[in-house]
């Protein structure tokens, strides 16, 4: 008979091979399997952008893709369709880009309502019409039931760069001002409070919306001193910060009582135990400015609807470089990591 007292239990071996729900959060996992896996084989180095630059010789077009799996489809404040346009050209945006032509895709599940069908693609055709981006082409792909819970959508997008000016995630520099267009973390509560019935509905509604016109207010007050800009989508503005910080090789400091929560968003928050800073956007920005053009971008940005309540919520430091801190209400500083795992499946 075996000792009982010389047996162990071994640790629980790490999951490494396969793909995780974490790994689509727009966090530390996510950024590890772009690294580690998808850019490894594409041997395209470190993917530090949403959207790439490619220069024909007579102009610099910016292109980006994108694809939608959120649940449910239809939400408080937009839809799977409308949704899928707005994160492309956000991040066609994101590179100082005006959008000039998308295209549509769609994988759908047998058994799908035709008439939320039309509803999704009539949807997703204002959104374009309103940024003045026609969907010019796209495919369609059926699928049996139970493969696609509904619809998944796909967006690519095209654009043509502003003149004066080139952000990126690598650009930030120490004394650059953080700039954040509004309040933060209403996608994700909103998507939550819908999938759940949780009865937040009435008071939040996600943001999504288009944001080249604000992007292109504030290069033509800032032109190259805006320096680098960013949708804090999934992962939330935490992610978001600390990716640029990293990419940038620079600290970012902010403070709590200048980020912007809605009151309804953090009673949700709170209750349902999740950090705001973590939580989905999909129509806001974060950007890093010169001191000396912060003001004018300010100003600039608060002409439009999208960043009438823009303000500055820190600044980038050669301390700390890779990390996000953030000064608290209660005057202590805390580390700001990035999301991991994943926190809302499903958001965008």
């Amino acid at each position: 008979m075996t000792d009982p007292t010389t047996l162990s239990c071994p640790a629980p071996a790490a999951e490494t091979e396969r793909v995780l729900l974490g790994h689509g959060s727009g966090g530390r996992l996510m950024a590890e399997l772009l690294r580690e896996v998808i850019a490894a084989e594409l041997g395209t180095g470190p993917i530090a952008e949403d959207a790439a630059v490619v220069d024909t010789g007579t102009a610099q077009v910016v292109t980006s893709t994108d694809s939608f799996v959120v649940t449910p489809r239809f939400f408080p404040g937009g839809d799977i369709g409308s949704l899928a346009v707005h994160g492309t050209i956000n991040d066609l945006a994101m590179r100082g880009a005006r959008p000039i032509a998308l295209t549509l895709a769609y994988i759908i599940e047998e058994g799908l309502p035709l008439d939320e069908l039309r509803a999704i693609t009539a949807s997703a055709a204002r959104a374009a019409a309103s940024a003045g981006a026609p969907i010019v082409t796209g495919d369609t792909k059926v699928v049996q039931r139970g493969a696609a819970d509904g619809v998944y959508v796909t967006t690519t997008g095209l654009g043509v760069r502003h003149l004066r000016a080139a952000p990126s995630a690598t650009q930030g520099r120490p004394g650059d001002l953080v700039l954040l267009s509004g309040p933060i973390a209403l996608h994700g509560t909103a998507i939550l409070s819908a999938r759940e019935s949780l009865g937040f509905e009435s008071e939040i509604a996600s943001d999504s919306r288009s944001l080249h016109a604000l992007v292109a207010a504030m290069l033509d007050a800032g032109g190259p001193d805006v320096h680098t800009l960013r949708d804090p989508t999934r992962g939330g503005l935490a992610s978001a910060l600390n990716e640029l910080a990293e990419t940038s090789s620079v600290g970012v400091d902010i403070t709590e009582e200048a980020v912007p929560v809605p009151r309804p968003v953090a009673a949700a928050c709170e209750l349902l135990g999740l950090d705001p800073l973590h939580v989905a956007n999909e129509g806001c920005l974060v950007a890093f400015v010169a001191p000396a053009a912060a003001d004018a971008v300010l100003e600039a940005m608060r002409t439009r609807p999208e960043g009438a309540e823009a303000r500055a919520i820190g600044s980038l430091t050669n301390e700390h470089p890779g990390r996000v801190h953030m000064r608290t209400m209660l005057g202590g500083v805390r580390v700001v990591d990035m999301l991991v795992g994943e926190q809302l499946p499903r958001i965008c």
